[in-house]
């Protein structure tokens, strides 16, 4: 599986400069990728409490809507973040979207500081099937809690995929945390951050990488925008857990009603 990530730096509360990035970087993406991975919120941005309202879209929006068309046109699955409206509630959002539409949504379970009063913290962690892989989503300040790849580990993710606006002094916590939910889960892991400077004087940190099932690194972006891509051996999944499997082996499971869609999607609700 050949995944591409793209790391860039957005413009809060500007959709159209955003949006007209990531269908650039679609278009031109490699002809044999399979996946390519855009930064947290990366179309619209991070909105405030006062904007939301204005700057957050449905995803049956034009937003959505664009990059589904470009990912027909160049048949490639592309994860990317919004800042969903649903019908006034306001959402941190990231969707997986294949030739065929949306085949997951995740809502950001744990919300940053500045996330708070802007969003509401989803209620689910959820995984899907694509190209015969497991996958699930994690947003930024997530992947800090060993218990949400544990979820998706627990729905049998085998690719956990994370768009981060992870910013300094926080991008050493990031890499390390990364590394730990993937060898825990035995699982890969893929982030994609954001760089360049935010409102509030923010600066992005960068640092979007690649882990394998064992928890190595397999690439390490550094902090300009770039592209990198990589070709997950999915052998390594079957290696790493020939000969233990911490999902058999722990002595604890997370409470929680899973449900098993017909479509392939688990979702596991947070109590």
């Amino acid at each position: 599986m050949k995944v591409e990530l793209v790391q860039l730096a957005g413009r809060d509360g500007d959709t159209a400069y955003n949006l007209e990035r990531t269908l650039q970087a679609i278009a031109t993406c490699a002809p044999d990728t399979d996946l390519v991975v855009f930064p947290e919120t990366q179309l619209m941005g991070f909105p405030t409490a006062g904007n939301v309202d204005a700057v957050a879209e449905p995803l049956d929006g034009p937003s959505v809507q664009a990059v589904q068309r470009a990912a027909r046109e160049r048949d490639v699955a592309v994860v990317v973040g919004v800042a969903e409206n649903d019908a006034g509630t306001f959402y941190n959002t990231t969707v997986l979207i294949t030739p065929e539409g949306i085949a997951l949504r995740y809502r950001k379970t744990h919300l940053w500081a500045s996330d708070r009063g802007v969003f509401t913290p989803g209620d689910r962690y959820a995984t899907a099937l694509w190209k015969g892989i497991r996958v699930g989503i994690l947003i930024c300040f997530d992947i800090e809690f060993p218990e949400t790849a544990r979820a998706l580990g627990q729905l049998g993710a085998e690719l956990i995929i994370v768009t981060n606006g992870n910013m300094d002094p926080y991008g050493p916590t990031h890499r390390t945390a990364i590394m730990a939910r993937a060898q825990e889960n035995q699982a890969f892991a893929v982030m994609v951050n954001r760089v360049g400077e935010g409102d509030d004087n923010l600066i992005f940190a960068g640092g979007s990488a690649v882990v394998d099932p064992f928890g190595s690194l397999l690439c390490e972006a550094g902090r300009g925008e770039c592209r990198q891509i990589v070709e997950l051996d999915l052998d390594q999944l079957k290696a790493a857990r020939a000969d233990y499997r911490y999902l058999d082996e722990r002595r604890l499971s997370l409470p929680g009603e899973r449900i098993e869609h017909t479509d392939g999607r688990r979702e596991l609700l947070i109590p």
